[in-house]
């Protein structure tokens, strides 16, 4: 019997438009009504999810971070594993030597140090997802999301780094070329046995601590409820959901998902522009 839902976001419960379906969010609040926990498990912050989930008036616990943070249903930190400020400051260095943009994720949400670069690579996502989006409006959509997430601007990363109450839990590096630039990078900091390298799609990579694994933060919230993980279920569509797929009794990989997460997972679900996470939490409900 299904006890615990987990469902990535990114290419699992939001669709072509990076928005919840009307059609998920009633299936999970279906699974919520029969007394399931329903969680959220992104590599996105609290303030980015959140006011995808207050359209609908979900109220949740989140592994956010790719687990780097268990937050409760308001907001609340569960569990805390940040990157020393030490090895994030040289993590940063090695990216500006590389020349590319990147972003560091805190308690507080995304922090960029460049706005144009920050609309610009939303709009290439919400591009490369719908091809048929002219650019030029992917970006005006791209500044509208913008509008709707809490983004901390600053002149530089060094202020943040200086800041001890403010813990650095990932850090995201973007580049148009993808694997080719990026998998270099990728092993490099691989080979840091503090650190795990996953991404969210094939344009970036996410630096979190090596305790800040999906997986991780599943497990000791299914531990937390004293549910077996027999029990949980699992669905998310990247590499950055594999962790938490391999520890769920019950997984789904998203019909549009990398072979490596259908390998793994026990069941495929239709995509994430046709319902897939709301159709399988519906499937385990009945």
């Amino acid at each position: 019997m299904i006890q615990i839902i987990a469902s990535d976001m990114d290419g699992t419960l939001l669709n072509g438009e990076m928005t919840v379906s009307s059609f998920n969010a009633n299936a999970i609040k279906a699974a919520q009504e029969k007394g399931v926990h329903f969680i959220v498990s992104s590599g996105r912050s609290y303030y980015e999810v959140k006011p995808l989930l207050d359209k609908f008036g979900i109220k949740c616990p989140m592994i956010s971070i790719n687990g780097g943070l268990i937050l409760d249903e308001n907001g609340n930190t569960i569990e805390s594993t940040p990157i020393p400020k030490e090895l994030a400051s040289q993590i940063m260095t090695t990216l500006k030597k590389a020349h590319l943009y990147f972003e560091v994720v805190t308690k507080d949400g995304v922090c960029s140090d460049d706005k144009s670069k920050r609309i610009e690579n939303f709009a290439e996502l919400l591009a490369s997802i719908q091809p048929d989006t002219p650019f030029k409006l992917a970006v005006s959509l791209a500044s509208a999301r913008m509008e709707l997430v809490n983004i901390q601007y600053v002149d530089d990363y060094q202020e943040i780094l200086s800041d001890v109450h403010n813990p650095i839990y990932k850090i995201v590096a973007f580049s148009q070329d993808g694997p080719k630039v990026l998998d270099p990078l990728r092993e490099k900091f691989d080979a840091n046995p503090e650190l795990v390298v996953t991404s969210s799609g094939e344009r970036n990579i996410e630096i979190n601590h090596a305790n800040a694994t999906k997986g991780i933060a599943l497990q000791k919230y299914a531990d937390s409820l004293n549910i077996p993980l027999d029990n949980v279920m699992a669905i998310g569509d990247n590499n950055n959901d594999v962790p938490m797929l391999k520890v769920a009794g019950v997984s789904y990989a998203m019909g549009n998902g990398t072979d490596e997460v259908k390998k793994i997972a026990n069941h495929i679900a239709d995509t994430n522009f046709n319902d897939g996470v709301g159709k399988a939490i519906l499937q385990e409900l009945n």
